[in-house]
């Protein structure tokens, strides 16, 4: 076993789970963790949930599951040479998006406008949801039961009412204080992945082109390398190539800024990195770069017209679903109608953000197609 940095989260420095268990046999704390999320009911869910592409507009598209394993080999990788807790920070990767709702951040966009008199919808509070209280699995809980760690992570992004309101795991947004290495990690795995696999997407798709991706300088750089060490290549392997080595160049930006950062704060113990501020970065050089690669994404891909009309129809369908439901909570299925009784918008909210995309588009010709009638 690697020896793990003095600052790593471990067993010891632990905050534990909320309910007390047995000891695992034969794994540890973080190792059960990553196995509860790959066998929770939201994780297979993934599979059929949107990245950029709705699930049936090609089957060599990205989803949400393929995703969250790219952010998790990312994250397991780049946490080994740091030292850090490679079982926690995979964990956190794979839960990462468990609460992300159908067609991406057009059914997110569309069901927190359906919740804005109703405390809002947020993916992050909705993946922690998730695992807190949602998944049934076990009978002596509600959820998986998590480390607190593992929850924390899970967390990125939280409001002061709703901090306040989650207790010990919203703390950090109340003091200013920062969480695991792991957890900060995760985070910026998450971002690798993504910008570099729509990079993919985008060119697989046709929607964006190589010729357009010349004006972005991270990836003309790579692309001359690769050209230059292959005349002549050009297609899939091309673009496979260039794209292997914008990742490789930001998880060594990555490793080698953040291992600069911990140096220069003088860092010792897991209180240390949460009183730090952000250790977990790129290279000022980078971020100029990577910032460029974001606004081109932006202007080129996620508001491409065809990528448009599609969140389009996401937007219709999720609010739909939501006004039919909030008019009839009797035609939920029998578990959120009982749901509905504590909290009726939040128990809507619950079962449309757990559909996969193609659940969500039968759902809605069974509502509002004529002649559906099951």
């Amino acid at each position: 076993m690697l020896q793990l940095a003095p600052y790593a989260v471990t067993e010891h420095n632990s905050r534990g789970r909320a309910h007390d268990e047995p000891v695992p046999v034969a794994r540890g704390q973080f190792q059960r963790d990553r196995d509860r999320i790959v066998h929770s009911t939201a994780f297979r869910r993934l599979e059929y949930k949107t990245q950029v592409f709705v699930n049936h507009e090609g089957d060599l598209f990205r989803t949400r599951l393929t995703h969250s394993i790219e952010v998790a080999q990312i994250t397991r990788g780049i946490a080994r040479q740091l030292g850090l807790n490679e079982d926690l920070a995979e964990s956190i990767a794979l839960a990462h998006d468990l609460g992300h709702t159908p067609f991406g951040h057009a059914g997110q966009e569309a069901l927190n406008a359906c919740m804005r008199d109703h405390g809002g919808f947020e993916h992050n509070l909705q993946s922690l949801r998730t695992v807190d209280v949602l998944e049934d699995r076990y009978a002596a809980f509600d959820g998986l039961n998590l480390m607190f760690e593992t929850r924390e992570g899970i967390l990125k992004h939280c409001s002061r009412a709703n901090a306040e309101r989650l207790g010990d795991v919203g703390r950090r947004f109340l003091e200013g204080t920062q969480p695991s290495l792991e957890a900060q990690l995760a985070n910026l795995a998450d971002e690798i992945a993504y910008n570099n696999h729509d990079v993919d997407d985008g060119l697989r798709s046709g929607l964006i082109t190589l010729e357009q991706l010349e004006e972005v300088a991270l990836f003309a750089a790579q692309r001359r390398e690769v050209e230059a060490r292959w005349p002549g290549l050009a297609g899939r392997k091309l673009i496979n190539e260039t794209v292997r080595r914008m990742i490789h160049l930001m998880v060594i930006d990555l490793l080698e800024q953040t291992r600069a950062n911990v140096a220069s704060a003088g860092v010792a113990s897991l209180d240390d990195v949460r009183r730090a501020p952000r250790l977990v970065a790129y290279s000022e050089a980078l971020l100029v770069q990577l910032r460029e690669l974001k606004a081109f994404l932006r202007e080129n891909l996620y508001r491409h017209y065809q990528v448009l009309r599609m969140t389009n129809k996401a937007r219709r369908i999720v609010s739909d679903l939501f006004a039919a439901f909030m008019d009839d909570p009797h035609i939920l299925p029998p578990q959120y109608q009982a749901m509905a009784r504590d909290d009726k918008a939040r128990a809507i909210a619950d079962y449309i953000a757990g559909m996969t995309d193609r659940y969500a588009m039968k759902e809605h010709r069974r509502l509002f197609a004529v002649g559906e009638i099951h």
